[in-house]
C-alpha cells in the first residue's frame, strides 16, 4: 500500500496543514472546531457510512496532531478541550505516542483463511488432503469452506488449490507490526499492546481506514518560533525529493527561513560521527569482548533488540544517533537555540522523550508534518529562488547513504577499511523488523559471529520511515543520487571528525 496516494494521504495532509495554520494565525484556538466541516465538507460521507463518523474521526486526528490525547467515543467534548494548554512550547504529549482510533477501525479479521466462489467443487479436493487439523470442510455441493475453530492458518490449502480460490485474510496493521503488538479489544477493533511496541509507525502508514495516528508537535514548535526563540532545523538525509524535484538544497533553506526557522543544518555530520564511532567500536570490540555488533541508528531497531533479545542489549552500539550527534553540535555552538529534528521517522519522537536526549532535541518533525507547515505557508518551490552557495557540503556521501537500507553498515565498513585495511567485516542487513527478529536470532544461534548487523526499523531504511512522502523506490534512487554529489565519500574525511575525541567539547568548526 505504500507509496500509492490515497484520501488517507490527503487526510493526513489537511490536518497538518490545518493545525499549522491554526498555530501560525493564532487568536481564538476554539476555532479548531469547525475545521472537520472544513475538512470534510457536505452532508454526504464519502468513505463511511455517515458524514459524522467521518467528522469524529477527523477531529481525533486534529487533536493527536495538536500533541492532544485520544478520547474515546463515550467522551463528548468539542475537539478544542484542553487546546489552550497545548499552546505552549514547553508542552510536550503524553505517551502513548501510537494511537488507535477505536470508531474508526474496521475491526478487521486478525488472521482468516479463507475459500471463495471461485472454488470448483474439484474431485480430488487437495486442500483438504493437506490440512494438518481436518479444517477443511466438503460441503453437499462439494464445494469447500473451512472451519475457523480448527484451522492454524498454516496455508497450506491455500498453496494447493488449483484455482487459487483460498486466500489469507490478515488485519494490514497487524502484517505490518514487527513486534507483534497489535491485537483486538473487546469489540474487535485493533488494539495496541504498548509494552512490545516500539513507535515504528509502520501500522499507521499501512492502516487503510486512517485508523492510527500518531501525536505530533507541530503545534507546540510553532508556538515556539513565533515566541521569538532562536529554532534551528536539523535535517535527516532522506530529505531529498520529499518536497517535490524543485526543492532542492538551497531552495528547502529559503523555504525554512519562511517559516521562521533561523538555520537549517544537514544530519548527515551526525551520521558521519557516528560511523566514525561504531567502527571504533566495531574494531575494539569484536570479536575481542563481543561476537558481534548491532549499529545503533534506528531506535525501532534497537528497542525491539533490547525488549525480545535482552541477552545481546550490550552488543549494540553505545555511539549516538545521528540526530543527537548533530542536535549536540549545534547546541555547543548556539546553546539557546531550540532544536529541531526533521526527519522521516515515528520512532524519533519516542528517542527524544527521553530524559538523555531531550536537553538536546526539544522538537521532532516529520517530512509529513513539515509540508503541513508549508502548505500552511502557500510555499510554493518552483517560485523561490535558491541560493547556490546555500547548498549543504557538510555531510559525506556515507553519512548520507545512512538513509537508505544497507547503507549504515556499509558506511561503517568503508571507515573500518580505512582504519584498518586488512580487517574482514561481514555485514548483515535487518529489512524491517520482522527480518531484523530473524538476524538476531541468527546471531543467537552463532551463526552471525564477526558481523556488523544493520537494523532498520522501516522495509527499505529511513526513506520508508512513516512521516515520509515519496514513494520507497524514488526515495532511495534520489538519496544515492545525492549521496554521490557529496565532496567526500568516506566519514573519515568529514571536517567533524575531529570533534569525536571528546563528546563534551563539540562545537562547531567556525
Amino acid at each position: 500500500m505504500r507509496g500509492i496516494h490515497s484520501a488517507v494521504d490527503d487526510i493526513r495532509r489537511k490536518v497538518f496543514t490545518e493545525v499549522a495554520r491554526l498555530a501560525y494565525e493564532g487568536g481564538d484556538y476554539s476555532r479548531i472546531d469547525l475545521i472537520p466541516y472544513k475538512i470534510v465538507p457536505g452532508e454526504v460521507g464519502k468513505f463511511r457510512h455517515n458524514i459524522f463518523l467521518e467528522r469524529a474521526i477527523v477531529t481525533e486526528r486534529l487533536r493527536l496532531a495538536c500533541g492532544l490525547p485520544l478520547r474515546p467515543a463515550s467522551v463528548h467534548s468539542p475537539a478544542s478541550d484542553g487546546i489552550e494548554e497545548a499552546a505552549l512550547p514547553e508542552k510536550y504529549y503524553e505517551p502513548p505516542l501510537i494511537n488507535i482510533i477505536s470508531f474508526a477501525c474496521n475491526a478487521c479479521p486478525p488472521k482468516e483463511i479463507r475459500i471463495s466462489n471461485n472454488c470448483q467443487g474439484c474431485m480430488s479436493h487437495p486442500c483438504k488432503a493437506v490440512c494438518p487439523k481436518d479444517a477443511v470442510i466438503i460441503g453437499k455441493d462439494n464445494r469447500c469452506s473451512i472451519d475457523q475453530e480448527k484451522c492454524i492458518k498454516c496455508g497450506k490449502c491455500q498453496r494447493q488449490c488449483p484455482y487459487n480460490a483460498i486466500s489469507r485474510l490478515e488485519r494490514p496493521c497487524a502484517a505490518a507490526c514487527g513486534m507483534d503488538a497489535i491485537g483486538s479489544d473487546e469489540y474487535g477493533h485493533a488494539k495496541i499492546d504498548y509494552d512490545k511496541c516500539v513507535s515504528c509507525g509502520m501500522c499507521l502508514v499501512n492502516c487503510p481506514f486512517a485508523a492510527i495516528a500518531d501525536k505530533s508537535q507541530i503545534f507546540q514548535l510553532i508556538h515556539a518560533i513565533k515566541s521569538g526563540a532562536e529554532v534551528v532545523a536539523c535535517v535527516a538525509p532522506a530529505f531529498v525529493g520529499q518536497f517535490g524535484p524543485d526543492a532542492t538544497p538551497s531552495k528547502l533553506k529559503e523555504a525554512m527561513r519562511i517559516l521562521g526557522f533561523s538555520e537549517t543544518v544537514e544530519v548527515a555530520i551526525g551520521a558521519d560521527l557516528c560511523t566514525i564511532e561504531e567502527a571504533n567500536d566495531f574494531l575494539e570490540n569484536v570479536p575481542a569482548n563481543q561476537p558481534f555488533m548491532g549499529t545503533s541508528c534506528c531506535p525501532a531497531w534497537s528497542v525491539m533488540a533490547k525488549k525480545l533479545f535482552p541477552e545481546f542489549k550490550d552488543y549494540i552500539s553505545m555511539a549516538l544517533t545521528p540526530m543527537v550527534l548533530t542536535a549536540r553540535l549545534v547546541k555547543r555552538r548556539k546553546p539557546n537555540a531550540k532544536i529541531v529534528f526533521v526527519g522521516p521517522c515515528a520512532a524519533k519522537k519516542l528517542e527524544a522523550s527521553r530524559q538523555s536526549v531531550r536537553s538536546y532535541v526539544d522538537f521532532v518533525l516529520t517530512f509529513e508534518e513539515l509540508r503541513g507547515m508549508f502548505d500552511a505557508k502557500d510555499i510554493d518551490f518552483k517560485e523561490i529562488a535558491g541560493d547556490p552557495d546555500e547548498e549543504f557540503t557538510d555531510g559525506t556521501g556515507s553519512g548520507r547513504g545512512f538513509a537508505v537500507g544497507g547503507g549504515v553498515a556499509q558506511a561503517v565498513k568503508d571507515a573500518i577499511n580505512r582504519i584498518d585495511p586488512g580487517r574482514e567485516v561481514k555485514i548483515d542487513y535487518g529489512d524491517g523488523l520482522r527480518e531484523c527478529r530473524k538476524m538476531l536470532m541468527l546471531a543467537k544461534a552463532g551463526k552471525r559471529d564477526g558481523y556488523l548487523l544493520e537494523g532498520m526499523g522501516c522495509p527499505g531504511g529511513c526513506v520508508a520511515g512513516a512521516g515520509t512522502i515519496t514513494p520507497v523506490a524514488t526515495a532511495a534512487l534520489n538519496v544515492r543520487s545525492y549521496k554521490e554529489q557529496a565532496g567526500e565519500q568516506n566519514s573519515l574525511d568529514s571536517k567533524y571528525a575531529a570533534r569525536l575525541k571528546e563528546y563534551e567539547k563539540f562545537e562547531s568548526p567556525q
